[in-house]
């Protein structure tokens, strides 16, 4: 019992680690006709990381007609997968809430210029 325990434990340490490097990933994925990557911009709206290392990111996009809509979230899918331990990624688009610049992050809005 206490080899399932600790077994528990480790894979409940390992999801906020796990987390991050989801994170580092997503961070290297940028919308082409902008210079700063889809997590500084707001785009990501969830990240969860289910047992098994199955991984759910709910984002959006900066409009429903954005040239890239089928390009940026393959990419997401593609750079989690790529992630080690990872099992499956499930990457949804939503347009609710709608997107908005004060999505942005303090670094996204001082690399465009808004601060």
């Amino acid at each position: 019992m206490s080899e399932q325990v600790e077994n528990l434990n480790v894979s409940q340490t390992t999801i906020p680690e796990l987390r991050d490097k989801v994170i580092q990933a997503i961070k290297t994925v940028y919308d082409p006709e902008i210079p700063v990557d889809v997590y500084e911009l707001g785009l990501i709206y969830e990240i969860n990381i289910y047992p098994v290392n199955n991984v759910y990111v709910q984002m959006t996009l900066t409009s429903p007609s954005c040239p890239s809509a089928e390009v940026i979230p393959g990419e997401v899918e593609q750079k989690i997968k790529g992630i080690e331990g990872i099992n499956d990624v499930k990457v949804e688009i939503t347009f609710d809430p709608p997107y908005s610049q004060d999505m942005m992050s303090e670094a996204a809005k001082l690399e465009l210029g808004f601060l």
